[in-house]
């Protein structure tokens, strides 16, 4: 297993665990332990508090339009429902902490990730990285405006590598890359 540390241990026990408990078919789904990719992508540049829900909101986004790190349904309905629950989870998650401006902002999110997806445009890496390192401060609606109006990504990718930092910033991204398809 391709883990560095037991925190990163913890989510990914967490998410297999309750996916487990959910449902047959979650459990059905789920990778053998050896196939597991454990690697955090996004989570990496939030808070400590936010990285069980990002992780779990991820893991949905990437069962939806990627390839999952701990899940390998059976089909693509089996993807999609899952990938939804996954969504539904993070969401939960991130409530819990009691930050309203981030389930507000892991809204925009996932609704910026669709656009532009049906649009067949650029911007979902740059739209993660902003997010998780701004996650809950209310602090993105002017970059999100120049994505979802313009299909410009750069104000998001700036803001995330001021808050994060360029190196870490370009190796979620990059790691984004090449889970998505």
């Amino acid at each position: 297993m391709a883990t560095s540390s037991t925190a990163e241990v913890d989510v990914w026990e967490i998410l297999a665990a309750e996916a487990t408990a959910e449902s047959p078919l979650w459990a059905e789904s789920l990778r053998p332990f050896e196939e597991r990719e454990t690697v955090r992508i996004f989570s990496e540049l939030c808070e400590p508090a936010y990285v069980l829900g990002v992780e779990t909101v991820y893991e949905g986004y990437l069962l939806h339009y990627g390839r999952s790190r701990l899940f390998a349904p059976g089909d693509p309905d089996t993807a999609l429902l899952l990938g939804d629950y996954l969504y539904a989870h993070g969401l939960v998650r991130i409530a819990a902490t009691g930050s309203v401006a981030a389930v507000h902002d892991l809204a925009e999110l996932i609704s910026l990730c669709a656009q532009a997806r049906a649009e067949g445009r650029p911007g979902e890496a740059e739209a993660w990285a902003a997010t998780a390192a701004l996650l809950g401060r209310g602090a993105l609606d002017a970059a999100r405006l120049e994505l979802r109006e313009r299909g410009d990504g750069t104000a998001l990718l700036e803001v995330a590598r001021d808050t994060a930092g360029d190196a870490a910033v370009e190796r979620a991204c990059v790691a984004h890359d090449l889970r998505v398809q």
